[in-house]
């Protein structure tokens, strides 16, 4: 029984799709996608509204009336039911049979989609939460799932920062360690890359030296644009021997121990990522940095500010000497 079917069947849902189509919804909902080609593929990401999902369609080639299509999916009673996933689309198909398509899950592969900046954790988490993966790294620590995947060993067994966030499509029934040795393996290709094309004089010894620095960046940066900048102070203070005295690397130091807020006792305690106690680069990532981040911790702008703050607004304010920066955290912090 179709999805239309059942909601006649069930009446309520119906009645309010019936009174959408006096408006013409039904029309619409009944009438052939434009497609962009006469077949393709969209990837639809986890986890996205039914907002996004339209956004995602139209930037795949099928171009859904978001309003229109936010309604029927709200008059069919089928916002929590769009699943993620790779779906084929061919000419003919209307935005009635896209979303039961969705609905239903029909689906040619499925996603895990990992996000830049963030943890080794938070993707460990995520994988292990998909259940169209089968998980062959339940019960593995970080050390053991690197042997498992073919990867060297890294400082202290961990897999912070060793993998690639991108968006991965598999079958269903995939081992996990699969889309792990992919995300490393994607990572490797983006490090070398980066690393061969890098700007002369950089203080760093390696290609895993850059991608902690990147995982920082990554971490720091709220706007893109700000990415070389943050990247050039990180890289002066190396330069000169000044602490990096950057809060992400402290905040991951205190693992469960951060609980939303980092107080004056925090930056005193010393861990292994207290960049105010400790000189230099932590001895790992803190993050998995994406492309952007990469590329900026290896070509840093050409600037010798040595101090930032953040606006509030997602950009930061840059500065050469002290009493700039003091200026600026006046404003910008203390509001004076």
């Amino acid at each position: 029984m179709s999805l239309l079917k059942k909601c006649l069947a069930a009446g309520v849902a119906c009645a309010v799709l019936g009174a959408a189509a006096a408006g013409g919804v039904w029309y619409w909902a009944t009438t052939p996608v434009a497609l962009a080609v006469q077949q393709l593929d969209v990837t639809i990401k986890p986890h996205s509204t039914v907002r996004s999902v339209t956004a995602q369609l139209s930037r795949g080639g099928v171009p859904v009336q978001p309003q229109l299509f936010v309604l029927m999916t709200r008059a069919l009673g089928l916002q929590s039911h769009l699943k993620s996933g790779n779906y084929e689309f061919k000419a003919g198909i209307t935005p009635y049979e896209v979303l039961q398509k969705m609905a239903l899950g029909d689906v040619n592969e499925y996603v895990a989609t990992i996000i830049e900046g963030w943890t080794f954790k938070r993707m460990r988490d995520e994988l292990d939460a998909n259940p169209a993966l089968r998980h062959d790294t339940a019960g593995m620590n970080d050390a053991q799932l690197l042997t498992a995947i073919g990867a060297p060993a890294s400082p202290e067994g961990s897999g912070e920062g060793l993998f690639f966030p991108d968006t991965y499509l598999f079958d269903k029934g995939s081992s996990d360690l699969d889309v792990f040795r992919r995300a490393y393996k994607l990572m490797q290709t983006h490090l070398n890359e980066a690393w061969a094309a890098r700007a002369p004089g950089l203080p760093l010894k390696s290609p895993y030296e850059a991608l902690t620095l990147a995982s920082l960046v990554e971490k720091e940066t709220g706007k893109a644009g700000d990415r070389p900048l943050v990247a050039a102070v990180f890289t002066n203070r190396l330069k000169v021997g000044m602490p990096l005295q950057t809060d992400p690397a402290v905040i991951y130091g205190m693992g469960a121990g951060y609980l939303g807020r980092l107080h004056k006792r925090d930056l005193q305690t010393d861990t292994l990522y207290n960049t105010y106690l400790r000189p230099g680069l932590p001895p790992t990532p803190i993050a998995l940095p994406g492309a952007a981040a990469l590329q900026a911790a290896l070509n840093p702008a050409a600037t010798g500010a040595l101090y930032f703050v953040a606006r509030g607004d997602g950009s930061s304010v840059f500065s050469d000497n002290l009493v700039d920066h003091n200026k600026a955290v006046d404003k910008y912090i203390r509001g004076n």
